[in-house]
């Protein structure tokens, strides 16, 4: 994936109602951007972060800029959570994901299970059908750990019960987790921000849904796949200075 318009740099002001960010320009400017990511953003909003946008050429948008990027040390972090579906679905049409190869036809956003739509639904002759969710990793609480969720996700835990739906009814399922960092080695579950999630994700990865996890090349100019990254077995031990 690609970003249609260079980006720009800025200083980050705030962060708040969840879809708003005041940023200090390079040229002096202040302005305000869509922050495309409902999650808590833990230690990714602290005033004064280096932080990157993109400007659309839309007339109808109200906000002009998105937020894109921060910049930690010598690490990018993407932010905007509209993006991870495009990038693990470009990357399985590229064969870049090779768990799931081989499949004719790839679908996005199609309706299954309790109201919901599959990421990612990839068909083939003679094979089960593949459901495909994916979720955006973008906390890390320890150098070169990448944990999820960033909050309590009542929305996920469903998902990954759906999921496990699909695999007792004869498909195949996997929750592919896409860390948006450049810094991380390995990923865990924060089981102690949400352990409904944890024991929901125990329970589906028993039933039989694969479970696959990787990071990102990510620059200014794009973002696109990168390698497969280790699942760390077990869970956090509840924390206190969070």
């Amino acid at each position: 994936m690609e970003f249609p318009t260079p980006l720009e740099k800025g200083t980050l002001i705030k962060r708040y109602k969840r879809f708003l960010a005041d940023v200090e320009m390079a040229d002096g400017r202040t302005l305000t951007a869509h922050v495309a990511n409902s999650g808590s953003m833990m230690g990714l909003k602290e005033p004064g972060m280096t932080v990157w946008l993109s400007r659309s050429d839309n007339a109808k948008r109200k906000l002009p800029y998105s937020w894109e990027l921060v910049e930690i040390e010598d690490a990018f972090v993407g932010i905007n959570t509209s993006h991870p579906n495009g990038i693990v679905a470009e990357a399985i049409a590229a064969g870049d994901v090779p768990e799931l190869a081989g499949y004719d036809s790839l679908r996005r956003e199609v309706k299954y299970g309790e109201n919901s739509r599959i990421d990612i639904l990839l068909s083939g002759d003679n094979r089960p059908d593949c459901y495909v969710e994916v979720k955006n990793v973008t906390l890390a609480r320890m150098a070169a750990e990448a944990e999820f969720p960033d909050a309590v996700t009542v929305r996920g835990t469903k998902h990954l019960r759906e999921l496990a739906s699909m695999v007792e009814n004869g498909q195949r399922a996997a929750m592919f987790y896409l860390i948006q960092r450049t810094d991380c080695r390995s990923f865990r579950l924060a089981a102690d921000i949400d352990p409904d999630y944890a024991a929901a994700f125990a329970t589906a990865r028993a039933a039989g849904v694969e479970i696959l996890c990787y990071d990102c090349h990510i620059t200014t100019n794009g973002i696109r796949l990168g390698s497969p990254v280790p699942v760390i077995p077990g869970s956090l031990s509840v924390r206190h200075d969070v």
